[in-house]
């Protein structure tokens, strides 16, 4: 048995798929919810947990890595190796400043979306932004890549806390419960009116 602990994981995950009827019967599909619960229990341990907690929950997501590179291996589509090969070349590409001699740049999340806007021949801010996620999330992503794209929409700036900004979402998700109104559903109506808009400026 080998010291290295994710070539041990490696090695149980291919056992499990020749020898657990369960592990032998999943899929990618099959698999999608318990990799999003695993995430969202990561999230609790950050917010909530112990560093106990939090290796566990870590530990959960990285099985489901795992588990989708022994699929993909058993396919002959990629394994393990190539998904680490990409991600760490991905992140030298992505911060020459670190790994050459470029000079850092000002604006680091900016400078970021550039290098993925032309590795991927994207031409719209909003290109690559995930359909599934929460609508909160992907209102925030819509308006940070707006910005870090400097596309041209009137987007209020004033500030504001942590706090005021949760106690101000809660209290319009219970006017609008109050009110016969779904607010994740207006929410995402909002959220393809300022995606319109973007779009708009960009052409």
């Amino acid at each position: 048995m080998t010291d290295n602990q994710l070539e041990r994981l490696r090695d149980v995950m291919a056992r499990l798929r020749v020898d657990c009827p369960w592990d032998a019967e999943q899929t990618h599909e099959s698999l999608l919810n318990h990799l999003i619960e695993e995430t969202c229990e990561v999230v609790d341990a950050v917010e909530a947990g112990t560093d106990d907690d939090l290796r566990e929950e870590l530990g959960d997501v990285l099985l489901q890595v795992y588990f989708h590179a022994q699929i993909a291996t058993e396919e002959g589509r990629f394994t393990i190796d190539d998904v680490a090969r990409s991600i760490s070349d991905k992140l030298v590409r992505r911060h020459p400043h670190v790994f050459s001699d470029e000079a850092a740049p000002a604006d680091m999340w900016a400078n970021w979306e550039q290098r993925k806007a032309a590795e991927k021949g994207r031409t719209s801010a909003l290109d690559g932004i995930a359909e599934s996620m929460s609508s909160i999330a992907r209102a925030h992503k819509v308006v940070s890549r707006s910005r870090s794209h400097g596309v041209d929409v009137d987007l209020p700036a004033e500030p504001i806390d942590e706090e005021t900004v949760g106690e101000q979402i809660l209290a319009l998700v219970s006017r609008a419960q109050a009110s016969g109104v779904d607010a994740d559903a207006a929410t995402r109506r909002a959220l393809r009116r300022l995606e319109a808009r973007v779009q708009g400026a960009e052409a």
